[in-house]
């Protein structure tokens, strides 16, 4: 994929539906009761795998478009899979599902890619034993393939070392099938989709501070769900209309959850022109219409309790940093070497091929900004991230940017290279 410099980003944008939000739609949609309509849903290729493994478990889904009908039957209602489950590059579909598997009265195996095959799956075995289900990692190294078996779990309350969504709604949904009460504390509070939805859909979820509990054995009933513009995909059309010189973009329908606007207020210190309108708070998950205009930034510090609010969008704020003035710190982030890459290291690895200025640290970076960047040959390592952090920086930066496997975008955002010509035009 090669990406030059463009001139000003113009017009109006719906991003795809939140990946967070779709994946769960699914599952929470396979254990209910009846039918459940899911509109605006991410058609990319890890909410795919979703979909795969619960029609191999017997649930009917429908895919039209971004439209998806689920026919749940029941928190009961899964059948055992006469394979294993293929996760793809999907680690929201391995964590999480792994928690309902470890509620049913029979055995499976779930497995992924080569990337998949490298992150780190203790965080999850570690509770999911607890709560007395058999969790074994088939190669003994912490990470998939796993064999699963449950069926007989037991109520805890699990502090986990990390602030990890997937964690944490892997260890809530087991506890769906627990004979007790599941809670689970968090040093800081990830983003909170999961809670959100398991009450939509009927369970009795209460949270307190850092504290998240549920009770078992809910009624969970079908229910219509419109997923919102996933943030995490606005974050590369946000960056893209601050850089470029002239930019005004409008997108439309962004999720602005506070577990997830960590994008927002970090661009906001950085002194960027966003303008929320329209902002909707009546659903499950609030949402907006987002103004972005190009702007001058300089450089600040990211980390400590928002970490967990921007994870997914600390490689396009890297890009950011390095083309503010001053300095810009990523700290606090060390989970982002275990992503689909070690996007600390492909992220400075990369950002100096285009001449940035950047040091590593034990938990992030630091990148001096405000030089000039030119384009190269950039290798994205297959991580979905790191190809879209990258094409925008090739709109400000002098001559053309190359993008390795750029293709990998597929994952979470399909039309991303279309819709950013788009803008473009």
């Amino acid at each position: 994929m090669i990406i030059r410099y463009a001139a000003p980003l113009r017009g109006e944008l719906a991003v795809p539906g939140d990946k967070s939000i779709s994946h769960r739609s699914i599952m929470l949609g396979a254990l209910a009761e009846g039918r459940t309509e899911v509109s605006h849903f991410l058609t990319g290729a890890d909410c795919l795998s979703t979909i795969s493994c619960f029609r191999q478990m017997g649930i009917d889904i429908s895919v039209d478009g971004t439209r998806v009908e689920v026919l749940g039957k029941g928190l009961h209602g899964l059948s055992e899979p006469s394979d294993v489950l293929d996760a793809g590059n999907s680690g929201t579909t391995v964590r999480l599902m792994s928690g309902i598997l470890a509620g049913q009265p029979f055995a499976s195996a779930i497995t992924g890619d080569d990337s998949i095959q490298k992150r780190p799956m203790k965080r999850i075995i570690e509770p999911l034993t607890q709560m007395q289900a058999s969790v074994v990692s088939l190669r003994d190294n912490g990470c998939v393939p796993l064999s699963i078996r449950g069926g007989r779990l037991c109520g805890i309350h699990y502090v986990s070392p990390v602030a990890s969504a997937q964690v944490k709604s892997c260890v809530l949904l087991a506890g769906l099938y627990a004979d007790g009460p599941v809670s689970v504390t968090e040093p800081v509070v990830s983003r909170n989709h999961s809670e959100l939805m398991l009450r939509y859909f009927g369970a009795d979820v209460v949270s307190e501070g850092t504290t998240v509990s549920v009770r078992p054995q809910p009624l969970l009933t079908g229910q219509k769900v419109q997923v919102p513009g996933d943030i995490s995909s606005a974050a590369y059309f946000i960056a893209a209309a601050l850089l470029v010189p002239g930019s005004e973009v409008l997108l439309r329908n962004v999720g602005i959850n506070p577990t997830r606007d960590g994008m927002l207020r970090i661009c906001a210190a950085m002194g960027a022109d966003i303008t929320l309108l329209n902002r909707d708070d009546s659903g499950a998950e609030p949402c907006a219409d987002l103004l972005v205009r190009s702007s001058s930034l300089k450089g600040t510090v990211i980390g400590g309790d928002i970490i967990p609010t921007l994870i997914d969008e600390l490689p396009v704020l890297a890009v950011l940093g390095a083309f503010a003035e001053g300095t810009t710190v990523i700290r606090d982030a060390a989970e982002l070497k275990v992503k689909e890459s070690d996007r600390i290291a492909v992220m400075i690895e990369n950002l100096r091929r285009i001449g940035c200025d950047v040091e590593p640290a034990d938990d992030g970076m630091i990148i001096h900004g405000g030089r000039p960047l030119h384009g190269a040959v950039i290798d994205s390592k297959k991580d979905h991230r790191v190809a879209m952090s990258f094409a925008v920086a090739a709109l400000a930066c002098d001559g053309e940017m190359e993008i390795a496997d750029g293709d990998c975008v597929r994952i979470s955002y399909p039309q991303f290279y279309e819709d950013l010509r788009q803008l473009c035009r």
